[in-house]
């Protein structure tokens, strides 16, 4: 079923609707339409989405057969996948504590780099400025020994839920990720854009992706009153990947409006009395046609989605580099050096220090403001409203 289109009913501007959407925002005013999805459309489309995953799968099953079944591969053994360690203990939890993911994606198409750079700056700034000991700090990437700390779907599970066991008022915790992120259909309707946000573990092309619903279920609902939860997020379609019920727009002039994204007849997506609160890498909006990977500025998704050529492959290179000289997400880069040169900035004051960061890379790389996939506009969602310009910023309890 193809998408339909409407006019804004306050700007009107054209806008293209989802067939399975019930409510969408628009582009240039930000104004969220509610409207009455055609449920047998709905359906119809899950049908035929189980339908096609029924048939790939049977096609699957069908050539692993016939080719163990040739000459060639009876002798083929595939490896046993190693059962992991259990994380880190609740004992040593601590009242601050940190799960930090950063993920490579060695070997795969889509490989990144910079995103194991981006957990060690995290954790530095975690252990030498705010005091947060490191045996409470959990650390995934590909380069660790311990197979439960490698970036799998269900490692990165754990460790959320190890985030949030026993906590208690006061309790200060922080989730870091660098990596790949997307968006898929959304099937339950919750989204004001009709899609859902996911994030990419390492073993996403066999045990799948993670969910923003699972995200919120498990480290934003649980959160009880007094504790704080930040999450820092450097992928692609980032902007509401806890799924917070609202989302701070913000001009380069300083002002903003927080936009309510709780949706009638859905799941709460609130916390249980804590503050939950995410600063993102960009809009939910920006897809692979305006955006690159997390802005992180990876060759090779840029390449497979925007087939660029050899100039703009030149250019994303110096785009990371224009930072350290290594290869580092511009969010987690940008959001550190703000904090490290400006200690007891305020959250507002914090997102525009970032957004010029990032604008003075792209401005000593010549790029102007139509080279959109390198536009990218740090965003910032919360479990409460606040005045952003008052309020300080911090990663302890607030």
């Amino acid at each position: 079923m193809a998408n339909k289109t409407m006019r804004c009913s306050y700007c009107r501007t054209q806008i293209v609707v989802p067939p399975y959407a019930h409510a969408i925002q628009c582009a240039i005013c930000q104004t969220i339409i509610h409207f009455q999805p055609n449920d047998q459309t709905h359906n119809s489309f899950r049908k035929r989405f189980k339908n096609m995953l029924h048939t790939a799968s049977s096609n699957i099953k069908a050539s692993i057969k016939s080719y163990s079944g040739s000459g060639i591969s009876d002798s083929v053994n595939f490896p046993q996948q190693a059962r992991p360690s259990p994380v880190v203990p609740v004992s040593v939890h601590g009242r601050k504590r940190a799960v930090l993911c950063g993920i490579s994606y060695y070997g795969q198409r889509y490989k990144l780099d910079g995103t194991v750079n981006d957990v060690k700056s995290m954790r530095y700034f975690l252990t030498q400025r705010l005091g947060f000991p490191s045996e409470s700090i959990l650390t995934l990437t590909e380069e660790e020994s311990d197979p439960s700390l490698i970036p799998t779907g269900n490692n990165i599970r754990k460790a959320l839920k190890w985030l949030v066991q026993g906590c208690q008022s006061g309790d200060s915790l922080v989730f870091h990720y660098s990596g790949h992120g997307s968006q898929q259909l959304d099937f339950n309707r919750d989204e004001v854009d009709g899609y859902d946000e996911i994030i990419w573990p390492v073993d996403y092309q066999t045990e799948g992706t993670i969910l923003d619903d699972e995200i919120n279920a498990t480290i934003v609902r649980p959160l009880p009153r007094g504790a704080t939860l930040h999450a820092i997020i450097d992928a692609c379609h980032s902007g509401t990947i806890l799924d917070l019920p609202f989302v701070c727009r913000i001009n380069r002039e300083g002002y903003y409006k927080w936009e309510d994204h709780r949706l009638p007849y859905t799941a709460y997506k609130g916390t249980n009395g804590g503050y939950a609160i995410s600063i993102s890498a960009c809009d939910d909006n920006q897809s692979s046609g305006d955006t690159t990977v997390g802005f992180k500025v990876k060759v090779a998704w840029i390449l497979q989605k925007l087939h660029t050529d050899n100039e703009k492959w030149s250019n994303n290179i110096k785009f990371v580099q224009a930072f350290t000289g290594k290869a580092t997400g511009a969010l987690t880069y940008s959001f550190l050096k703000t904090l490290e040169q400006e200690p007891g900035v305020t959250y507002g004051h914090l997102l525009m220090a970032m957004h010029k960061i990032i604008g003075a890379a792209r401005g000593e790389l010549g790029l102007s403001s139509n080279v959109s996939h390198l536009s990218q506009k740090p965003q910032l969602s919360s479990s409460q409203k606040f005045d952003i310009h008052s309020k300080p910023f911090t990663l302890l309890s607030i």
